[in-house]
């Protein structure tokens, strides 16, 4: 069909509706990263989600509910990233930053919601450590893409940082205690870095959920 051709512009940077992995995945909510200093938003990334269809199988608890409601609930975002199925994340760069500096932030993220339930350990410190190692040498410019692809048996995460002028370079997590709560990172609901991106999640599964 034509329409799967159109891409969904965010502040001007395109995402594909679709992202063919081993299956397809289709496009459900995007947003931004930003900060407002001195009442001047800054732009640090956009986001794109990516999820199997089928992932609202899963969800069936909040079908007929509002996006707006939807928004609101931890639960439905803990259902979402616990969901047995393909994610992709898709981070756009915007405003250039130190790998370094993203890799602490991430790391950060996930470590406080390890230690938060108790699961961070010896082995998910080193996983942790190795994500962060892969960030530090890199430089993310403007237009620099990180994608997050999360297989569901077992769960695994492969990280992929796409820069102009050099190749890819790829990452595999296997820590399941990790890779659960980067997903949960990107799509813990009130405690996710992008609540632009959260809102519109919420609003593209709840039409999906109404079909």
């Amino acid at each position: 069909m034509s329409s799967e051709m159109v891409m969904v512009m965010v502040d001007a940077i395109p995402f594909p509706p679709q992202i063919t992995t081993t299956k397809p995945l289709a496009l459900f909510g995007t947003g931004l990263t930003d900060v407002e200093v001195h009442f001047l938003q800054i732009k640090y990334n956009a986001i794109g989600i990516y999820l199997e269809e089928t992932v609202v199988e899963h969800l069936g608890n909040w079908k007929g509910k509002e996006g707006s409601d939807l928004a609101e609930d931890d639960g439905f975002f803990e259902a979402v990233a616990s969901a047995p199925v393909e994610k992709l994340i898709r981070v756009v760069i915007i405003k250039e930053i130190k790998g370094a500096m993203y890799g602490v932030q991430l790391e950060g993220g996930v470590r406080d919601r390890l230690a938060a339930v108790d699961k961070y350990e010896e082995e998910e410190e080193e996983a942790l450590e190795k994500v962060s190692e892969f960030f530090q040498s890199k430089y993310l410019k403007p237009d620099s893409v990180i994608t997050f692809h999360f297989s569901p048996a077992p769960l695994t995460a492969e990280i992929s940082f796409v820069t102009a002028g050099k190749g890819e370079a790829k990452i595999k997590v296997e820590n399941a205690n990790v890779v659960e709560m980067m997903q949960k990172w990107y799509l813990g609901g009130s405690t996710a870095p992008s609540p632009s991106t959260v809102k519109s999640l919420a609003e593209g599964l709840a039409k999906k959920l109404a079909a």
